[in-house]
């Protein structure tokens, strides 16, 4: 996959979905672009999850195409 491309991403499908802004697009220390497994790892570390179901996986896109910003939304 070229780092350049923008992922694919859907507008979230629920009522009820959490966005995350201002990541880097990017693994750190890595070319390699944040994606859907990469959120779920996080997820699974972080306290805030705890109580709260995943109902899709989280979707990861650029802000802009040039940017190294994500915005993630994790349908809950």
């Amino acid at each position: 996959m070229n780092s350049e491309d923008i992922q694919d991403a859907r507008l979230p499908q629920f009522k009820s979905y959490f966005k995350i802004l201002g990541l880097s697009y990017y693994i750190e220390n890595t070319n390699t672009p944040m994606d859907s497994s990469v959120i779920k790892n996080i997820i699974k570390l972080t306290h805030i999850f705890n109580d709260i179901k995943v109902a899709s996986k989280p979707q990861v896109c650029k802000v802009l195409p040039k940017s190294d910003i994500a915005v993630i939304w994790i349908n809950i």
